[in-house]
């Protein structure tokens, strides 16, 4: 009873079925990227046109409403800045990011900001009696979305030493770099499936200089021109 010998593919048929399943794997990582950013994507696009243009609508921050109360807390007796400002806000039920506005002027006073999207309150305590007085500033839906379009829980002026220390703050700022790697993704696999199709070749090939081109205008060209 003989036995089928196995022998080897062809380096063709082998090579042409590598390209067949990377095909397939490279629409699925496409169309499924999108679907899981779809959202995010349309939540950026939007808030860009409420950053790139004034309507009345997106106008949130002269209209915002303003509070102030005075609060008692009790404060640790030891312990750094933020294990303080942690435990003031435990106590008035707030939470956000912590954001030192400004070095520490005064040893018996803990003056610090808390912000979440839509919420920023300005919190300042007296360490030795625990008076405290908080400002909260509340904006609309679309001061919310605006602000998501910006929000990183870090100032670009790190003088004060402020860092991420809310979980949340974490979370938003892993799911954008998420979507910047997505979106990077997408569009190699955009300009693979693309490849792939000669008779769009040509007319893709003019999307794809437009594009070069409009983006190096911005990015170089305005540095030749000023």
């Amino acid at each position: 009873m003989s036995s089928a010998i196995e022998r080897p593919l062809p380096s063709k048929t082998r090579t042409r079925s590598f390209a067949d399943t990377f095909e397939i794997w490279n629409r699925k990582l496409h169309y499924y990227l999108g679907l899981y950013f779809l959202f995010f994507l349309w939540l950026f696009a939007f808030t860009g046109l409420l950053l790139n243009h004034s309507w009345k609508f997106s106008e949130f921050w002269p209209n915002r409403r303003i509070s102030t109360m005075q609060r008692e807390v009790r404060l640790p007796a030891s312990g750094t800045d933020l294990e303080k400002a942690e435990s003031v806000m435990r106590q008035l039920g707030i939470q956000g990011e912590v954001e030192w506005t400004s070095p520490r002027a005064a040893p018996d006073r803990l003056n610090f900001r808390v912000s979440r999207p839509g919420h920023i309150s300005e919190i300042s305590t007296d360490l030795t009696q625990g008076h405290t007085r908080i400002e909260t500033s509340e904006v609309n839906l679309w001061g919310v979305m605006r602000v998501l379009h910006t929000f990183t829980g870090v100032r670009l002026n790190d003088a004060a030493g402020n860092q991420r220390d809310w979980l949340l703050t974490t979370i938003w700022a892993l799911s954008m770099d998420a979507v910047a790697i997505g979106i990077i993704l997408m569009v190699f696999s955009s300009f693979y499936m693309w490849y792939r199709l000669p008779a769009k070749r040509n007319l893709g090939m003019v999307a794809l200089v437009l594009g070069i081109v409009s983006c190096g205008l911005f990015v170089c060209g305005l540095r030749w021109i000023y």
